[in-house]
C-alpha cells in the first residue's frame, strides 16, 4: 500500500472486480513487464505532441526479441481491457496541449484534477515508458475554486455573484475538477508498468474521486508511452 487511499491487487481480475469503498479510491496491479519499450518507441518514430498507436501499427514494427516482448505486453493489456468491455487507447506523448486561455484555473491534464462522468465508470491507466502519472491524496489538496484569491478572480471574470449561476458556470468550464496541493503535500508516482484503476466523480459514488495529473515534461524528457481507458 502506497497510502491509505490506494490498494494493491495481485491480478487483473482482482483489479476490475474489487469495489471501491472507505478511503480507497485508487487500485494498483503492481508488476514489472519484460521487454524493451524504448525500442518500440524508437521504431514508432512519433511526431511531436500526442499520437495514438493502433494495434496494426504495433504489429507492423520490425523489432528485436526484447522489443517483441514489449509489443506483446502492450497488445495483451489492451486485449484484457477490451474483453472487460472497456475501450483502451495507447498514446505516445511528447507533450499534451496546454490550456492557453491564461485564466486562474488551468484545465489541462498537467493540473491536478479528477475525471468525471454522468454514470458509474473508472479510469484505467498504465505508463510503460517515460515519466509516470502522479496521484495526490484528497486531504492533501484543495479545489482551485475554493482558494479565496482564485474564486475572487473567477467571480470577476464571470461578472456575477456567488450564486447558482456562478456554480453552473464553474461546472460547465470544469474549473471545479482541478486542485492545488496543500503546503507540504507530496504527490505519489504511479510508477511504470503498473496498471491502475482510479475512481472518478459520478453521481452517488461511494468514494471520493482520485486526484491525479500527467507529469511535467520539460524539454529533453523522454516521450511517454501510456495506456488509458
Amino acid at each position: 500500500m502506497i497510502n491509505h487511499r490506494t490498494r494493491m491487487v495481485g491480478s487483473f481480475e482482482e483489479l476490475i472486480s474489487t469495489p471501491f469503498s472507505g478511503d480507497v479510491n485508487a487500485m494498483c496491479w503492481s508488476r514489472t513487464l519484460a521487454g524493451d519499450f524504448q525500442e518500440v518507441l524508437d521504431r514508432l518514430q512519433p511526431p511531436e505532441g500526442l499520437t495514438t498507436i493502433e494495434d496494426d501499427d504495433l504489429r507492423a514494427l520490425s523489432l528485436g526479441p526484447a522489443g517483441e516482448l514489449a509489443r506483446d505486453a502492450l497488445l495483451a493489456d489492451q486485449a484484457l481491457l477490451r474483453d472487460a468491455g472497456l475501450a483502451p487507447i495507447l498514446d505516445v506523448i511528447t507533450d499534451y496541449p496546454r490550456d492557453e486561455r491564461g485564466g486562474p484555473v488551468p484545465t489541462d491534464v498537467y493540473s491536478f484534477h479528477v475525471d468525471s462522468a454522468p454514470v458509474q465508470v473508472d479510469t484505467y491507466l498504465c505508463t510503460y515508458f517515460g515519466p509516470a502519472s502522479e496521484g495526490l491524496m484528497n486531504e492533501h489538496a484543495i479545489r482551485r475554486v475554493d482558494v479565496a484569491e482564485t474564486r475572487a478572480e473567477l467571480l470577476r471574470l464571470h461578472g456575477g455573484t456567488d450564486d447558482d449561476a456562478f456554480a453552473d458556470w464553474i461546472a460547465e468550464n470544469c474549473f471545479d475538477l482541478h486542485y492545488v496541493p496543500r503546503p507540504g503535500a507530496r504527490p505519489y508516482p504511479l510508477g511504470r508498468h503498473n496498471l491502475w484503476r482510479l475512481a472518478i466523480a459520478y453521481p452517488r459514488s461511494p468514494v471520493l474521486p482520485c486526484i491525479h495529473r500527467a507529469p511535467p515534461q520539460p524539454a529533453g524528457t523522454p516521450p511517454r508511452l501510456l495506456l488509458i481507458s
